[in-house]
C-alpha cells in the first residue's frame, strides 16, 4: 500500500478520553474521523485539549467527541452514519483502551466479570461488527498476567482470529522517552486478506508484528542510574549519564512560570499537616498514597484519582495539571479550560496512553500496512 494512501486511512476511536492515543495516530498521519467517550466532562476536556493542540500545528479542524453514548448502546448503523456520511471506505482502523480497573493489579480484580471488564468484550464485538482493516487495543498487563483473565482472553480472541491475525506486546513508556514507568499491553489485529501472502501463525500470542523499539531508551529501567530516596529539601545533583528528559525534573514548572504556563497553577491544596508531609522523603514512592516523586527519577504510573496523590519532589505541594500532562508526554499546546473540575482533569490524564508511546505504536502500524501490499 502506498504511504500516501495509508496516511489517508480514517480512524474510529473508542473510549477516547483526553485523546492521547488519538494524538499519537494523528501525528503519524492517520485521520481521526470519529470519537466516542461516555464521560461528558472528559468529552469537553478532549474537545478543548485536542483543538488547541491542532491549532498549534496549523490544523484548524475543531475536535469533538462525536458520540457520548456508552459503547453498549451504539449500533453499527449509527457509527457508520456518523463516521462515514459518504459511505464506508475500503480501509479504516479502530483504536481504543477499554476501562482497565477490573484487570489492574491494584484495582478491583473482577476481570471480565466486572462491569468495566465486560467493555473489553464489547470492544471486540465492535471489531467483528464493523470489520476494520486493523485495530489497536491498549490495556493493563493484568489482562494477560492473571491466569483466569488470560484463559478467557484467549477464548475471546478465537472468534476474532477467524478474520484477523492478532499479536500483542508489553511496552513500557519509559523506553520511549516518557518520564514514567508505565507498562501496558498492546494488541494489534490485521485483516487476513491484507496479509494473505505472509507466513503468519494463527495462534493468539504468535510474534509476527514488528512492535516499536526505541534504541535510545530501550531498557531504560536498568540502563541508567536513578535518584535514590533523600530527605525532603536536600540539594541534589543529577546522576551522571541519566537523560534529564526521563526524569520528573523535566516536567516541573518553576514558581516563576506557574502563572505563565497553561494549567500549571491548577493543583489541589494539601490538607495534611506540613510536618507530616516534610517527613516524606524525596523518592519515597513505595507507599499507597502521598508518593513524593524524585526529581532525578521517572514517575511511577500516573493513576490519579481516589486516594492516589503524587507530591512535588522539593516543593510542599501536589503536582499540577500541567506537570501531570507533561509526565504523560502531552505538549503544552494541549490546553484545558480552567473552569472544568480539576479532579476530572487528573482522572482523565491518568487514564490516557502516553503520547510518544501511542505515536511509536501508530508508526509501526503505518509502516507495516505500507509494506504489506
Amino acid at each position: 500500500m502506498n504511504k500516501n494512501i495509508a496516511q489517508k486511512i480514517p480512524i474510529l476511536s473508542f473510549y477516547s478520553g483526553g485523546g492521547f492515543m488519538d494524538m499519537g495516530f494523528e501525528k503519524v498521519g492517520f485521520e481521526i474521523v470519529w470519537t466516542n467517550e461516555f464521560d461528558k466532562i472528559f468529552a469537553q476536556l478532549h474537545s478543548a485539549g485536542i483543538t488547541s493542540w491542532r491549532k498549534s500545528r496549523g490544523n484548524k479542524i475543531k475536535a469533538e467527541i462525536f458520540n457520548t453514548k456508552s459503547i453498549t448502546e451504539i449500533g453499527y448503523k449509527e457509527i457508520i452514519e456518523e463516521a462515514f456520511p459518504n459511505g464506508k471506505p475500503k480501509h479504516f482502523g479502530i483504536i481504543g483502551g477499554p476501562p482497565c480497573q477490573d484487570f489492574s493489579i491494584n484495582g478491583s480484580r473482577k476481570g471480565f466479570e466486572g462491569e468495566r471488564g465486560k467493555l473489553t468484550i464489547v470492544f471486540f464485538d465492535k471489531i467483528l461488527e464493523l470489520k476494520p482493516t486493523f485495530f489497536v487495543m491498549e490495556n493493563v498487563t493484568g489482562l494477560t498476567k492473571r491466569k483466569e483473565n488470560k484463559a478467557f482472553l484467549q477464548t475471546l480472541l478465537k472468534g476474532v482470529e477467524k478474520e484477523y491475525y492478532i499479536d500483542h506486546e508489553k511496552l513500557n513508556s519509559l523506553d520511549f522517552g516518557v518520564p514514567q514507568h508505565r507498562e501496558r499491553v498492546f494488541f494489534i489485529g490485521i485483516r487476513k486478506e491484507l496479509l494473505d501472502k505472509k507466513d503468519i501463525g494463527k495462534a493468539s500470542f504468535d510474534k509476527w508484528f514488528p512492535f516499536p523499539v526505541n534504541e535510545k531508551y530501550q531498557d531504560a529501567l536498568k540502563k541508567y542510574q536513578w535518584g535514590e530516596k533523600t530527605k525532603f529539601g536536600t540539594p541534589l545533583i543529577a546522576p551522571k549519564g541519566t537523560p534529564i528528559e526521563l526524569c520528573v525534573e523535566s516536567c516541573l514548572v518553576s514558581e516563576q512560570q506557574i502563572n505563565l504556563t497553561p494549567n500549571a497553577n491548577e493543583y489541589f491544596n494539601l490538607r495534611v499537616h506540613e510536618d507530616t508531609l516534610r517527613a516524606i522523603e524525596e523518592g519515597e514512592t513505595n507507599r499507597p498514597s502521598f508518593k513524593r516523586l524524585h526529581r532525578f527519577k521517572y514517575s511511577p504510573t500516573t493513576c490519579y484519582g481516589n486516594n492516589e496523590v503524587h507530591l512535588h519532589p522539593y516543593m510542599n505541594r501536589r503536582l499540577s495539571v500541567r506537570e501531570a500532562l507533561r509526565i504523560q508526554g502531552v505538549p503544552d499546546t494541549y490546553i484545558l479550560p480552567p473552569s472544568l473540575p480539576i479532579s476530572k482533569k487528573f482522572k482523565m490524564i491518568g487514564n490516557g496512553v502516553p503520547v510518544p508511546l501511542a505515536e511509536a505504536v501508530a508508526d509501526s502500524v503505518m509502516r507495516f500496512i505500507c509494506l504489506s501490499q
